[in-house]
């Protein structure tokens, strides 16, 4: 009998593989595996491998049209025939930092495994570790991590996963080495980051929670019980500003920058600095709890922080994604998440469906009262949590956007762009240009439509 494999939408996101079954599987809604058998194989207990490890598992027969594994209605007959629709798509999302003692000999390993399998994304490797972003097939995307977590240097690390609905959400794959695995002013080479001891304490997101909690219970201020100090609580978000404008932790400031590369928090020497949230923080006596969006960043600019004498550090392990997979938004979220692929932005119910959000849904965007989220041009609230390029190809700003200036602008994010020679068409909600060189060659008219 062939073996069949299934990834299933379990909450703890594990790739579950069951054996000595029919290849026709079905998604499960709870820890019970449903799937097709013949009609002589009788519902019983059975078992199952997750993450190598075998557990027991509910087994039963399910015998009418269904959800199958690949999230289609198909019939029995329809699975076994092969004619049951396309695979889903996933996002998959890590890092690790860990010595590579011959990085550009372990690309070429990766780009073998990867040979015929259908994985776009970013996926770099230097001394450092390794930082990847990449969409497939669950069954190709998911492959890949398992192979890599055969290697022990990798078998821990901490793999997020969200769906891709419309498809690839990256136009090819990119593998190779990276000086850096973080852009940064200056590389990042030279930092300690292999060093867990310079890197800020990691946590995850329960104790991130109740630490957030405990700091709006007592006016973003913590008692220490043995001191006659009071220890601070700071909440310093490592993103860009236009990441945190459609989403952010409450009590969060607002980045001043717009390119990670250059962010400086606490790296002035000057003692007033309005555009520093660090600035005039007491290094010894303030908790500073850092987030971005998969953690990171943080772990990278917190060895930055230590090395100018910042004590007491702390990150949200796995970032935000990790939050609201594992938490949910509740009282400490609010709007949605940015994510640099052509999704652009994720909703919290996307991670963790049964969330309490006072969200609504409007075709693919997400309609959020967020009042931090205003229109580039005129100021107003911005309903809809995504933002748009400009039409002009010689910009490509990023920016959010309200209906009415998207068709008064013709998709520009300026008056002036509206008479660039290289006009792109507007393209409706939640759509994403291709990539530059598309358009390049095209010849482009003032002909828009919205």
């Amino acid at each position: 009998m062939e073996v069949a494999t299934a990834v299933f939408n379990l909450p703890n996101r594990f790739q579950i593989v069951a054996s000595s079954l029919t290849p026709s599987l079905c998604r499960n809604t709870t820890k019970t595996l449903l799937f097709f058998a013949p009609e002589s194989f009788k519902s019983s207990l059975g078992w199952a491998i997750v993450n190598k490890k075998p557990i027991s598992a509910n087994f039963y027969v399910k015998r009418r049209r269904t959800l199958c594994g690949y999230g289609v209605n198909c019939s029995k007959t329809d699975i076994e025939n092969g004619k049951c629709g396309k695979e889903e798509f996933i996002v998959v999302n890590f890092y690790r930092f860990v010595h590579i003692e011959q990085p550009q000999e372990e690309v070429a390993k990766h780009h073998s495994f990867l040979e015929g399998r259908d994985i776009r994304g970013r996926i770099y490797v230097n001394e450092q570790g390794i930082n990847a972003q990449y969409s497939g097939p669950s069954q190709d995307a998911l492959a890949y991590v398992e192979w890599l977590k055969e290697d022990d240097r990798f078998s821990d690390i901490l793999v997020q996963i969200t769906p891709a609905s419309s498809g690839h959400a990256f136009p090819c794959l990119k593998l190779r080495y990276k000086p850096s695995l973080v852009q940064m002013e200056g590389g990042i080479s030279h930092l300690p980051i292999l060093d867990p001891e310079m890197r800020a304490v990691p946590l995850d997101p329960s104790e991130w929670k109740e630490r957030l909690q405990m700091a709006r219970h007592s006016s973003s201020s913590v008692e220490i019980s043995s001191s006659a100090q009071e220890r601070q609580i700071l909440l310093l978000d490592v993103r860009n500003g236009y990441e945190w404008d459609i989403g952010h932790f409450c009590g969060a400031q607002r980045p001043p920058v717009d390119c990670f590369r250059n962010t400086s928090f606490g790296l002035s020497d000057s003692e007033c600095d309005c555009s520093d949230p660090l600035s005039n923080v007491n290094k010894e006596t303030t908790d500073i709890m850092m987030y971005c969006t998969g953690g990171i960043r943080c772990d990278v600019y917190s060895t930055l922080l230590r090395q100018r004498g910042f004590q007491n550090l702390y990150t949200l392990k796995g970032g935000i994604s990790h939050f609201l997979e594992q938490e949910g938004p509740g009282e400490d979220w609010e709007g949605n998440l940015f994510v640099f692929d052509s999704r652009l932005a994720l909703q919290p119910s996307t991670f963790k469906p049964d969330a309490n959000t006072h969200e609504k849904q409007k075709g693919n965007g997400l309609i959020h009262k967020l009042t931090s989220a205003r229109c580039y041009l005129c100021g107003s609230s911005v309903l809809e949590l995504r933002h748009r390029n400009c039409a002009n190809l010689d910009c490509n700003f990023l920016f959010l956007c309200c209906n009415n200036c998207v068709e008064e602008f013709r998709g520009c994010c300026s008056p002036e762009c509206t008479s660039a020679p290289r006009l792109r068409p507007v393209l409706p909600g939640h759509q994403r240009y291709e990539k530059w060189h598309v358009y390049r060659d095209s010849k482009m008219t003032d002909t828009q439509t919205v």
